[in-house]
């Protein structure tokens, strides 16, 4: 159930073939299939990160069963180089956030993850 909200201050070209790229990098990464995936972009050109105006963003991921601390190095790592490569967007100007709600705390098809990973 991954889901990725990223917004940044930088505008791709094409914001449409940029999410479905990044949604496809993102499912790879962390091994989850895309049919299971939400993902959003938001073009926010006034994002100040550290004072200025200069690229940046901030990445929420949330995922069930794999963001735990030695994961979420890798993830880290990876997420960075991908928005450095895509949005030239050095690694000191952005956070990433990830969150494991729990199977309790994700609704879906009318009920709970819980209910329907028994």
């Amino acid at each position: 159930m991954p889901k990725l909200s990223l917004i940044s201050n930088v505008k791709p070209t094409d914001v449409g073939a940029f999410v479905l790229e990044f949604q496809k990098f993102a499912g790879a990464l962390l091994k989850k299939p895309e049919s299971h995936m939400a993902t959003s972009f938001e073009y926010q050109q006034h994002l100040c990160f550290a004072g200025t105006f200069e690229p940046a963003f901030l990445l929420t991921v949330g995922s069930l069963g794999n963001i735990n601390p030695e994961n979420n190095i890798a993830f880290s790592k990876a997420f960075f180089e991908y928005l450095g490569r895509t949005l030239g967007v050095p690694d000191d100007r952005g956070y990433v956030s990830f969150n494991d709600a729990g199977r309790a705390n994700i609704g879906f098809k009318s009920t709970t993850m819980a209910e329907l990973l028994k």
